[in-house]
């Protein structure tokens, strides 16, 4: 049995675009063709492939077959390159490239922290190199791996050292975060000189899976779950709010050091929380995959380093 490219192509459109009509326009069919598509496939595979809801998700089985998809569309990518189809150079005068094919999209997963701070340098010189474009998909380091996984993203920041079945991982380098609030809200809590203020204090927080806060906390005897918690679901707008004075939270240096050498926030002692990073990418011959990650090692190396002690260099691994 062999899994038709261009149906298997269709299945990941749908997923990407979330609806069945949003991937009719992209692949310029009708609705109605796209859906006679996916019925066709799950027919030839004896399985359902995708849950019609809004938005459109992959079941068990349509996820093999959008990760199939998604490596099928990275080796053209790669043989067009070679071919020098898809190279490196920019054309003519007018900076663009009529030869150049349409780019590749490439589903990366990042963490918040990254994403704001050193990620989308790397990135951009890539794209400057290969006709890519990305699909980026913000999530907490402890759980991008999980889109590795289901085949949503094809490499992901992760602060999980052990290789997702089928990919290579290398240190990255480790973000440090340390308490801080503004010089009035550590006098009107008294922090951190009463250890038990901290039960009181209210905290800023990403969001309902973010455990820093509750990490530093147990590390200095308080009740992880007691304080009153603000809620701010983006990395700048998070940093914003403890440097308006809403409460306290921990902070790479990239988003505190100027304050703190300012004197417009304080720390408030106690152990940092260090969260080592790494890079886990299927485990395909792929030059454009291994662009990305080498770009994102030589940022990393330079960004993370001033933030914290890096990572010993290790070279990738992959799981057996």
């Amino acid at each position: 049995m062999e899994i038709p490219t261009d149906l298997a192509r269709t299945l990941a459109v749908v997923i990407d675009e979330g609806t069945f009509d949003a991937a009719a326009r992209r692949l310029r069919l009708t609705p109605s063709a796209v859906s006679q598509r996916i019925k066709a496939l799950e027919q030839q595979l004896g399985r359902v492939l995708v849950v019609r809801s809004k938005p459109a998700r992959a079941t068990e089985a349509g996820a093999a077959v959008v990760r199939l998809a998604r490596q099928l569309a990275l080796l053209e990518h790669d043989t067009l390159a070679a071919f020098g189809l898809g190279g490196d150079d920019h054309g003519g005068d007018d900076g663009r490239d009529a030869g150049r094919p349409r780019p590749v999209t490439l589903p990366l997963a990042v963490n918040a922290d990254s994403l704001a701070t050193w990620f989308l340098p790397a990135l951009a010189r890539v794209a400057d190199r290969h006709p890519v474009v990305f699909d980026l998909h913000r999530d907490d380091q402890d759980f991008t791996a999980g889109l590795l996984e289901s085949g949503t993203v094809m490499g992901a920041v992760t602060s999980q050292a052990d290789p997702v079945a089928g990919c290579l991982v290398r240190p990255l380098g480790t973000m440090r975060y340390e308490a801080v609030a503004t010089p009035a809200f550590a006098a009107r809590w008294h922090l951190p000189e009463r250890t038990e203020s901290f039960a009181d204090a209210p905290i800023v927080e990403f969001d309902r899976r973010d455990d820093l806060q509750r990490q530093y906390l147990a590390a200095r005897g308080v009740d992880p779950v007691a304080p009153p918690r603000h809620f701010v679901p983006a990395s700048a707008d998070f940093a914003a709010a403890i440097k308006l004075g809403l409460g306290w939270g921990l902070l790479p240096g990239f988003q505190s050091a100027d304050d703190l050498a300012a004197g417009t926030l304080v720390p408030l002692g106690g152990p940092p929380v260090d969260v080592p990073l790494h890079w886990q990418q299927w485990n395909l011959r792929s030059p454009l995959l291994d662009a990305v990650a080498d770009e994102l090692a030589v940022e990393a190396a330079t960004a993370l380093r001033a933030a914290a002690p890096a990572a010993t260099p290790a070279p990738p691994r992959a799981m057996c």
